[in-house]
């Protein structure tokens, strides 16, 4: 695998050099789109907070993001940097006005889909992405990095974020209790509260670190979450995580919902102490540079002697 991405990245750095001499770039986004570039994109408009992080953190300048960068990520974005709607319902009129040689957007927001065909009649160009696990996370700063001229910044990336999940991942294969402890995840709302399988960030962070989720062989409970399906598969963890800014009503679906019947009391990671709320920017939000330390965290809580 590992031989396969320095191939791509030495295909990718080819294809660089040869648009910073005035020929065209091309990279496939997650669509499958092959995206064309004229010249290195130095108006970068990014309709989603996290791809501007990681765009930033690739060495590039944005012309303009949505509100969920400052509101989410917390980025410091220079005064020239427009702040063009939401994540979910992004002015196109702003973007278009910004003159962008390059718009970033995400497969997995069902807006952004919808305005696939509104951006070809556009003109600009625009990729989409899917970022999932740190290594599709990966890709994208590959991608990213190669764009905006500093494969150094990839390499310090793959020394500081690759190359330690990867040792932390070994080191659990190691351990005799991999693939051998349950866990449930739970994702809390202000207005209930969902089981969620191995499809999704902290899931994939679980799996990859050998917890079983529950969840993943019970469809009925991603369906409909079942505190007596809960009892019957009496999980060894319970991680959660919140949706939303509203904390307090999140944690108070899973009081009503869950915890609050006396059956709770009676699960294994409930005598054990070990339910326990991942924070946010590392298992909700996408964690960018930030994915070792998601690892890590998982690593220290199911194999801390």
């Amino acid at each position: 695998m590992k031989t396969c991405f320095r191939i791509l990245f030495a295909l990718l750095l080819t294809l660089v050099t040869s648009a910073a001499l005035g020929e065209t770039v091309t990279f496939t986004d997650s669509l499958g789109r092959e995206v064309s570039l004229d010249t290195m994109p130095r108006r970068v408009v990014s309709l989603y907070g996290s791809y501007a992080e990681a765009w930033l953190q690739c060495g590039g300048t944005l012309a303009g993001t949505t509100e969920d960068a400052i509101s989410e990520r917390g980025l410091a974005v220079e005064e020239s940097t427009q702040i063009i709607g939401t994540v979910k319902s992004p002015s196109l009129e702003l973007t278009a006005a910004l003159e962008p040689d390059l718009i970033l957007l995400s497969t997995d927001i069902a807006s952004h889909l919808e305005l696939r065909e509104v951006l070809e009649a556009m003109g600009a160009p625009f990729a989409y992405f899917s970022v999932g696990t740190y290594r599709e996370y990966m890709e994208m700063a590959r991608i990213f990095c190669l764009l905006n001229e500093r494969g150094d910044l990839y390499s310090a990336l793959t020394q500081s974020l690759e190359r330690p999940i990867e040792e932390a991942v070994a080191r659990a294969q190691e351990n005799p209790l991999y693939g051998r402890q349950t866990a449930l995840l739970l994702r809390a709302y202000s207005t209930g509260v969902k089981a969620k399988g191995s499809d999704n960030l902290a899931g994939a962070i679980m799996n990859d670190m050998g917890l079983v989720n529950i969840a993943d062989s019970t469809d009925s409970l991603l369906e409909n979450l079942s505190l007596e399906q809960i009892i019957v598969a009496d999980p060894d963890y319970i991680f959660i995580t919140t949706m939303g800014t509203d904390h307090e009503k999140a944690m108070e679906a899973i009081k009503n919902d869950l915890s609050g019947n006396p059956a709770w009391q009676t699960l294994s990671a409930v005598q054990s102490g070990r339910v326990i709320e991942l924070p946010k920017d590392l298992f909700h939000y996408k964690p960018n540079a930030r994915w070792a330390e998601s690892y890590q965290m998982i690593g220290e809580i199911i194999y801390a002697p």
